[in-house]
């Protein structure tokens, strides 16, 4: 596999920015010979940073490439700082980046595919979020979405945050009491994505799979789409 670090320049961040990204092996003729050219683009598994880590974290403290190994599948781990992958109020405009500039330079760099049914997207803590948000978003985009111990109810924790005087969520998303029904609420985009009644096929055997959404404290069950592997 090649692990590659690369630096470039986002025209929507205006500032040089990075990605760590994971190719397959290609695919050898026999054992000692040359590789054979590359027959398709890759799946794109793509997998977001908590708010105390950067994109590294998944090199240190886990074996992602072991993991994906067997897989040939890509793997895309953009940094965004401290970003809550949006747009922020007082910053730079992360979750465009991640949405829609992101993809596609990565696709432009690397060949990795841009079918749905090759995408997925997951993330921890901070990003877990933002794998859900793009999802929620985007659904058509992504085949599946996992959080890892995911903040997913940034409109409680903002709100708490400002109930204790104030703290660095404001200056990411504004006002705590006009989150809650934003296209910043996971929440208020899995209804959305309920209401609308979209089914998508969980398999290239054409079986569907209806939208459901369930609230906790700590927790969304939202299933766009099934969790496996291509």
């Amino acid at each position: 596999m090649a692990l590659i670090h690369c630096h470039f320049f986002s025209q929507v961040l205006g500032l040089t920015s990075t990605m760590t990204v994971i190719l397959p092996d290609p695919v050898a003729s026999g054992e000692g010979a040359t590789p054979l050219s590359r027959q398709h683009n890759y799946p794109t598994l793509y997998l977001l940073h908590g708010m105390s880590d950067d994109h590294t974290i998944w090199q240190r403290r886990t074996s992602i490439e072991r993991y994906v190994e067997p897989l040939d599948l890509a793997v895309v781990m953009p940094a965004v700082q401290r970003s809550f992958y949006t747009d922020m109020v007082t910053g730079q405009r992360y979750w465009t980046f991640v949405s829609e500039e992101l993809p596609a330079l990565a696709r432009a760099y690397f060949p990795l595919s841009a079918a749905r049914e090759e995408n997925y997207v997951a993330g921890l803590s901070m990003g877990g979020y933002g794998a859900f948000k793009l999802a929620l978003t985007h659904p058509g985009r992504y085949r599946a979405v996992a959080s890892l111990s995911g903040a997913l109810d940034v409109a409680r924790l903002a709100q708490a945050e400002a109930t204790a005087g104030g703290g660095e969520l404001k200056h990411i998303f504004g006002d705590a009491s006009r989150l809650a029904g934003s296209p910043n609420d996971l929440f208020h985009l899995a209804e959305q994505l309920a209401q609308r009644g979209d089914v998508r096929p969980t398999s290239t055997s054409g079986v569907a799979q209806r939208i459901t959404c369930t609230k906790t404290t700590s927790a969304l069950a939202i299933i766009p789409a099934p969790w496996a592997w291509p």
